[in-house]
C-alpha cells in the first residue's frame, strides 16, 4: 500500500485518539464507585435476607403472643364465672368445693400462662430490636450506595463529554485519511490489542518494543517514503519519522 509520508504520520494522531478512547473506556469500566456499588448491592442482599427471616420470626412471635393472650383471657373469664357462681345463693356445698378446686387450678394455669407470656414478650422485644437494627443497616447501605451512584454518574457525565470530543476528533482525522489506509489500520488495531499504528523510533517499533535488526532493518531503509510498512514482529503499521534512526 502507498500513502504520503505526512498522511502516514497522521495515523499516529489517530492512534493517539483511539488510545485516549480506550483509556476512557477502561476508566469507565473500572471506576472505584462501581466496586462500592457492587459491594453495597451484595451487602444489601444479605441484610434483606436476614431481615426477611427476622420479620418472619417477629410475625410468628406476635401470633404466638396473641394466641397466648387469648388463652389468658379465656382462663380469667372462666375463673370469673366460677367465682360469680360461688358467690351466688343456693349453690350446693359440694359444687362450691368443686368450683374452689377449679378456681385454684385456673389460677395456677393463669400464672403459668402469664409467665410464659412475659417471656414471650421479652423475646418479641429482642426480635423487634433486631428488625430495627437490620432496617437501619439496610438504610445505611442504601445511603452509601446512593453517594457512590451520584459520584459515578458525575464521572460518567465527564467521560461522556470527553468521549464525545474524542469521537469528533477521530471523525475529523478519518476524513483526512485514505479509506483503504484507515481500513487497514482498523483491522490491525482490532487484532493487536487496540494499537494499529506505531512509530519507528531509533530503529525500535513502539508497538512491540522490539528493535529492528538485520534484513528487516535493511528492508525498512530501502523502502520508499510513501510505502506503508508493517512491523515483522507485531504486524502493526510502522510509521517512519525523523526519529526513526535510519
Amino acid at each position: 500500500m502507498i500513502a504520503d509520508p505526512f498522511v502516514q504520520l497522521r495515523l499516529l494522531d489517530l492512534q493517539a485518539v483511539d488510545t485516549a478512547l480506550a483509556q476512557l473506556a477502561h476508566r469507565r469500566r473500572n471506576l472505584p464507585e462501581l466496586a462500592v456499588i457492587a459491594d453495597c448491592d451484595q451487602r444489601a442482599a444479605g441484610v434483606r435476607s436476614q431481615l426477611v427471616d427476622a420479620e418472619t420470626t417477629l410475625a410468628d412471635l406476635a401470633a404466638d403472643q396473641r394466641r397466648m393472650e387469648a388463652d389468658v383471657d379465656t382462663v380469667r373469664s372462666r375463673a370469673r364465672k366460677d367465682q360469680q357462681r360461688m358467690a351466688a345463693s343456693g349453690v350446693p356445698a359440694k359444687e362450691i368445693s368443686s368450683l374452689e378446686h377449679e378456681v385454684a387450678s385456673l389460677a395456677r394455669r393463669q400464672g403459668t400462662l402469664e409467665d410464659e407470656l412475659l417471656e414471650l414478650m421479652e423475646t418479641r422485644e429482642t426480635a423487634e430490636s433486631e428488625v430495627a437494627d437490620l432496617k437501619g443497616r439496610l438504610e445505611a447501605v442504601a445511603g452509601e450506595r446512593a453517594i457512590a451512584a451520584t459520584a459515578r454518574d458525575e464521572v460518567f457525565e465527564e467521560l461522556d463529554d470527553a468521549e464525545k470530543k474524542r469521537h469528533a476528533d477521530r471523525d475529523r482525522l478519518v476524513g483526512t485519511l485514505p479509506s483503504d489506509l484507515v481500513a487497514l489500520y482498523d483491522r490491525v488495531r482490532e487484532s493487536s490489542g487496540g494499537v494499529g499504528a506505531a512509530m519507528l523510533r531509533q530503529r525500535r517499533c513502539e508497538g512491540c518494543r522490539l528493535e529492528l535488526a538485520g534484513s528487516e532493518l535493511s528492508e525498512v531503509r530501502a523502502a520508499k517514503p510513501d510505502q506503508v510498512l508493517r512491523c515483522e514482529n507485531c504486524r502493526r503499521i510502522l510509521v517512519r519519522s525523523h526519529e526513526s534512526g535510519l
